[in-house]
């Protein structure tokens, strides 16, 4: 990704650790208002941490499921999607005195990367060692004057924060949801080779998911965002839901199929399972997950790897959907082959199987398109 135009880095010396910096930077963050305010961990300066510590700050769990090259985390990539996609105009760091100069340095990436607003808060009287070497590559000034803080801390100008949303953490109940019906679909889509452009989806062989409500859809959102750290996992429940789409037909979207300025998913099907590959309107709602989902794949691997979850990743995308409490519709308790209180993803796929097992021969023989 091109790096955004370096902006000056405010840092803010608090002579006196006087806890009015500390209390005023704390209550300036609210990630709706595009505010976030990092206070570290004390006890680790390691990368991955303080990568981990924004991560909670953006409210999500800090550990990404995967398997990743190297055994590393990419954590860093994961809070740069985010704060792109949110989007997220202001970071305060306190404790900025802590920091390594590495640390620093990978916070100096993160605001070239974003274009963010970042902000450094040192309790001492004078900038440490390790911090004056990483802003020397830096356009930076200082300020120990508590009202210009005030106003690096919120923006300008000065704004309170807005009376406190609901709670973001999921919800105990279930949110039944029949777009997810196909998310465990037996068919095999697989992506194009050459380069594909595929036209408004139709809808000719099977009928469009219904769109969520204004408040569903807030709550999906909600619970997506609460969920899961991982772009590609929430991106790809986000996209079941308004394409209807397999998990495999999913994993045919790269990067480039994405497209922000005309709003939709190009989905790839040259085999026909379904509708054949087309391009589906991404409803206002998703487009945060899209956005973060472009941004972390091609930040990690590039143009060619999946835009969202891959056929491998099933396991990690179903615990992700049922942490959420986000399900298809589920079998009557006749017709059950788990345990209750077990999601089963499949009642779909072995519903249509039965009645394809009870029809007559002529019948069952596959029609040709």
């Amino acid at each position: 990704m091109p790096l955004a135009a370096p902006l000056p880095v405010t840092v803010v010396i608090d002579r006196d650790d006087d806890a009015i910096h500390t209390h005023t930077a704390l209550a300036a963050h609210h990630p709706p208002s595009g505010r976030i305010t990092l206070h570290p961990g004390p006890g680790t300066t390691s990368e991955t941490g303080l990568a981990h510590d924004l991560l909670s700050a953006l409210e999500k769990p800090p550990l990404l499921p995967d398997r990743f090259p190297g055994g590393r985390q990419p954590a860093w990539e994961a809070a740069t999607a985010w704060i792109t996609a949110l989007p997220i105009t202001r970071l305060t760091v306190l404790r900025a005195h802590r920091l390594t100069t590495r640390r620093t340095m990978r916070l100096l990436q993160l605001q070239a990367r974003t274009g963010i607003h970042l902000t450094l808060v040192c309790h001492r009287p004078h900038l440490p060692a390790a911090l004056h070497q990483a802003l020397r590559t830096a356009d930076y000034f200082v300020t120990a004057d508590f009202e210009a803080a005030r106003r690096h801390y919120y923006g300008t100008p000065t704004a309170e924060p807005p009376p406190a949303d609901e709670p973001t953490a999921p919800a105990s109940r279930w949110l039944t949801l029949p777009a997810l019906d196909r998310l465990v679909s037996y068919d095999s889509p697989r992506p194009c080779a050459a380069p594909c452009t595929p036209p408004p989806i139709a809808w000719r062989h099977r009928p469009s998911p219904a769109p969520l409500t204004a408040r569903t859809a807030q709550r999906v959102a909600r619970r997506l965002h609460a969920a899961t750290a991982h772009p590609r996992l929430a991106a790809a429940v986000a996209a079941a839901l308004f394409t209807g789409a397999s998990l495999q037909q999913l994993a045919t979207a790269r990067p480039r199929d994405y497209d922000d300025a005309a709003v939709t998913l190009a989905l790839h099907d040259r085999a026909r399972y379904t509708d054949g590959c087309a391009a589906y309107p991404v409803p206002p709602w998703a487009g945060v997950f899209l956005r973060a989902a472009a941004c972390f794949t091609r930040l990690l691997s590039g143009e060619d790897q999946e835009l969202l979850a891959a056929p491998g990743d099933r396991g990690h995308l179903l615990r992700m959907a049922e942490t959420a409490r986000l399900r298809p519709p589920q079998p009557p308790p006749a017709r059950r082959k788990s345990p209750v209180g077990r999601v089963e993803w499949d009642w779909r796929e072995r519903q249509e199987a039965e009645r394809y097992a009870t029809m007559p021969a002529d019948r069952a023989r596959p029609s040709r398109r």
